[in-house]
């Protein structure tokens, strides 16, 4: 497998200072999967009464995990809950084989913690096709019941990163009624993103009250503005997973509450951004806005024709404002457009409006935008009043350095 040695030039400076979330505790510990010296498992704990909501893949290959957790989801509330992840190995066309290992597993955490196996949530990221070595997980799940913690959260991102040079995470701390709501989550992703749920895997916990119903409502709205609006390499992964657990030790209702809805989005954004700022190889930070749509689904279109067209993605690479490619990726996306309509912005520079090459546009000014590292493309297709953001990040020789060999 490539050794990921160098950290990624648009990560944060360190690592946030997260909240600890009342009702939730975590562990992790160096199982073994595939990875030597270091931490491959975590394990978090959560409260009787922890009300779980998530998103998962679209995939037509998805996963054994993943499987699992949507048959669970909805179910009773009332007990603990875990969630159980290891990274290594995706447990991914494993056919029976992966479902007797989920089945272990969960088994297992329910008999160690105490918790129904039925409120047993794991997920499993690395390489695909290979069979889970479950024993190395149920092995260490003694010690990952002895050391909980709540103070763990950090250890517990890294523990489930694959080729990410940086543990992912964000909070928020919302006021309501007079009380602080604390929010708290973590993720990882690199490589294989182009969601069509949530994204790669996303844990987020809370202390507010939420039901089942309200939070799932909020989380699968919201997925579709943030992880749901980010691409690295246009595949979709076969583990894609987001779960939010609320654990309502804060006693605050949150049903119907925008300020913690607002919150729960900005958390998502930002772990969602934190993941194209880790896309394998990356070095350029890219918002491309597309506005004047017949409708937000076709500025999607748009908008994710531009992020994910190899063509634009190495140019923005080689600081090239390579305009003509933006108005090729529009052409191909199948949605409707009007060449003599559009229009184009790099940065705050116009370098094409309705349909043409903008009056005294100097490309000597987009190339200086395109030196930065936060890019943005601007199109404005004339036709209406759709609009769409979504984030990528450049194509570099690094990307084909880290996936030329992940298996070996």
């Amino acid at each position: 497998m490539a050794t990921i040695t160098k950290v990624s030039p648009l990560a944060p400076a360190a690592f946030p200072d997260l909240p600890v979330i009342d009702g939730v505790t975590f562990a992790t510990m160096a199982a073994g999967v595939k990875y030597q010296g270091r931490t491959d498992v975590m394990l978090a704990l959560l409260a009787p009464g922890t009300t779980v909501a998530g998103v998962f893949t679209k995939s037509s290959t998805r996963a054994a995990p993943v499987l699992d957790c949507q048959a669970k989801l909805g179910g009773p509330s009332d007990g603990a809950a875990a969630i159980l992840v290891n990274s290594g190995n995706a447990n991914a066309f494993t056919g029976k084989g992966g479902v007797a290992a989920v089945e272990a597993i969960t088994a297992a955490v329910a008999q160690t913690c105490g918790v129904e196996q039925g409120r047993v949530f794991t997920s499993s990221t690395g390489v695909i096709g290979e069979p889970l070595p479950a024993e190395r997980i149920t092995a260490v799940l003694d010690r990952l019941h002895q050391d909980q913690n709540p103070d763990q959260i950090e250890a517990a991102a890294q523990a489930i990163m694959t080729t990410d040079t940086f543990p992912k995470g964000a909070m928020a701390l919302v006021e309501i009624d007079g009380k602080t709501v604390s929010i708290a989550g973590i993720a990882k992703g690199s490589g294989m993103i182009a969601p069509n749920m949530a994204t790669m895997l996303v844990y987020i916990f809370t202390d507010a009250v939420a039901s089942q119903n309200a939070l799932q409502a909020m989380v699968t709205r919201h997925a579709d503005r943030t992880f749901n609006s980010i691409t690295v390499d246009s595949d979709t992964s076969t583990s894609d997973t987001l779960l939010v657990a609320a654990t309502g030790a804060s006693g605050v209702s949150v049903d119907g509450n925008a300020a913690f809805e607002a919150a729960l989005h900005g958390v998502m954004q930002n772990l969602a951004h934190q993941v194209v700022k880790d896309g394998e190889g990356a070095t350029k930070f890219v918002e491309i806005n597309v506005t004047g749509a017949t409708t937000n689904a076709d500025a999607k279109t748009h908008a994710m024709a531009i992020a994910n067209s190899p063509l634009i993605k190495t140019a923005i690479a080689g600081e090239d404002p390579n305009w003509g490619r933006v108005v090729m990726a529009v052409g191909k996306s199948g949605a409707p457009a009007d060449r003599d309509l559009l229009s184009i912005r790099f940065g705050d520079i116009e370098v094409a409006t309705k349909g043409f090459v903008s009056p005294g546009y100097a490309e000597a000014d987009a190339a200086a935008h395109m030196k930065g590292t936060d890019i943005r493309i601007g199109v404005d297709l004339g036709m209406g009043t759709g609009a769409s953001t979504v984030w990528t990040c450049d194509l570099t020789h690094g990307y084909i350095e880290i996936n030329a060999d992940y298996r070996s």
